[in-house]
């Protein structure tokens, strides 16, 4: 069949105009679906395993156990490096700088929340150590993305029984919260001016509260583009829904999902499906709920997921169902949580292998 010349034009015109669209189009669609191991993986190549063969294509090791070695090593067998950044953990800090404590409602020292111990997100001097830490593992490494954890005001909630103070009523954090609402609190004491908050501001407070901590990601954001501009900005958080243990999400944790999005490159939800007493379909159910709150525009999501036995034992064929359910849409990377469990298991890292090496782009 011949082809009049007329449309040849029309032809050509049209390849030219779509052209750019069908390149773009076949690079989102090969990316590469990202496979993680979270943790301190350096164990698994000290076990014998390769990464690579193992189908894992990135590591989020926490900076802790970051090294040279296996940096070399784990780039060298195709892998991003990701690092957690532990970033309102007190632990090591607050044991010598009390005045960075979280004080409660009633004025005293907040108790650890089971193991976890936070901190004031509005100590400078606290701040000022973190961003340091910061600074100093970007100059060591070049790294394809930091991972903010730890992110929200000091409570527990990796749990079925969340552990919620309300927290931090010092001196410095009512006073940053008079300055920045431009409002007076008219009690004395901390227990009164807490009380005072709660009482007849409490929307404000929390609103302020939010603010603080958007404040850091917008902060140490700002650091990590400066020093690697190419790196990502990844943050792992609660992924309970909004309405859960009395909205605690925001109120308590200081975290609201659409603000966070806004600030970040990727958001890890934390489907710990086991420590939260939920079915595994629930983390698929959550994926789902975020998918319809988070614009299409908006950051990637790669969740992490429970391998780990606590409480009781995730089985293999669990595991492989929360890798599943972790994988769904918006999904487009996956992480577990962590490599102890799989050490611990072996028949879960060939669940693993078997689910990622059986993974397309």
């Amino acid at each position: 069949m011949k082809i009049s010349p007329i449309k040849n034009v029309v032809f050509l015109t049209l390849f030219l105009l779509l052209f750019p669209f069908a390149v773009i189009s076949q690079t989102i669609g090969e990316r590469a679906f990202v496979k993680g191991i979270y943790g301190n993986p350096e164990r698994m190549l000290t076990a014998g395993y390769q990464l690579d063969e193992l189908g894992v294509n990135a590591v989020f090791v926490r900076r802790a156990s970051l090294n040279p070695e296996f940096h070399a090593t784990a780039k060298a067998q195709g892998c991003k490096v990701f690092v957690e950044f532990p970033t309102l953990n007190g632990k090591g800090y607050i044991e010598t700088h009390p005045e960075a404590w979280p004080i409660n409602a009633a004025g005293e020292r907040a108790a650890p929340a089971d193991w976890f111990m936070g901190i004031c997100p509005t100590d400078p001097d606290f701040k000022s150590f973190r961003v340091e830490q910061l600074k100093e593992t970007l100059r060591d490494y070049s790294v394809d993305g930091v991972f903010l954890d730890y992110l929200h005001w000091h409570a527990q909630f990796e749990t079925d029984r969340p552990i919620l103070p309300e927290t931090c009523f010092c001196d410095r954090c009512t006073g940053l919260f008079e300055a920045a609402k431009a409002l007076h609190i008219p009690s004395e004491g901390t227990a009164g001016r807490a009380q005072w908050v709660l009482e007849n501001q409490e929307d404000v407070w929390r609103e302020w509260r939010n603010e603080v901590l958007n404040q850091w990601v917008d902060d140490l954001g700002k650091i990590l583009r400066e020093e690697q501009h190419k790196a990502l900005l990844g943050a792992f958080y609660c992924a309970w829904f909004p309405e859960d243990h009395g909205g605690a999400l925001y109120k308590t944790l200081g975290i609201h999902v659409p603000a966070l999005a806004d600030r970040v490159d990727v958001l890890a939800p934390m489907l710990f499906h086991r420590m939260l007493a939920r079915p595994v379909s629930w983390s698929g159910d959550y994926l789902k709920w975020l998918g319809q709150t988070i614009t299409s525009a908006g950051p990637l999501v790669w969740p992490i997921v429970q391998a780990h036995d606590k409480p009781g034992e995730v089985s293999p064929e669990e595991f492989g169902k929360a890798l599943q359910q972790g994988s769904s849409a918006p999904a487009s990377g996956i992480m577990l949580f962590s490599e102890q469990s799989l050490l611990e298991n072996p028949e879960k890292i060939q669940v693993m292998r078997d689910f990622y090496r059986g993974m397309r782009p």
